[in-house]
């Protein structure tokens, strides 16, 4: 059985998880949804992710270890993201 992770690595993990599946450096996919029928702005969406994603970035290279609510929140958070993104039709399943 291998150990769990510590708390940065945990974070740097979902962290890289994220960026394989969201497109957040996508340019297209930084737009209103299709034909103006937005369930939540995907654009907004993934500027929030990208925001807390640099946020996270900077924290741990300065020596900032998150806590467990910290790295609930964001992995919520992006599921949360993931299935708005889903549901304006801007990311497949």
């Amino acid at each position: 059985m291998s150990p769990k992770p510590d708390r940065v690595t945990a974070m740097k993990n979902i962290i890289k998880q994220v960026k394989q599946e969201l497109p957040l450096k996508d340019p297209q996919h930084f737009v209103c949804g299709p034909e103006g029928g937005c369930i939540g702005c995907p654009k907004k969406l993934l500027e929030i992710v990208d925001s807390e994603i640099s946020y996270w970035e900077s924290a741990i290279v300065n020596g900032e270890i998150p806590l467990f609510g910290d790295i609930s929140r964001f992995s919520k958070l992006c599921k949360n993201v993931k299935r708005g993104l889903i549901r304006n039709g801007v990311f497949k399943k």
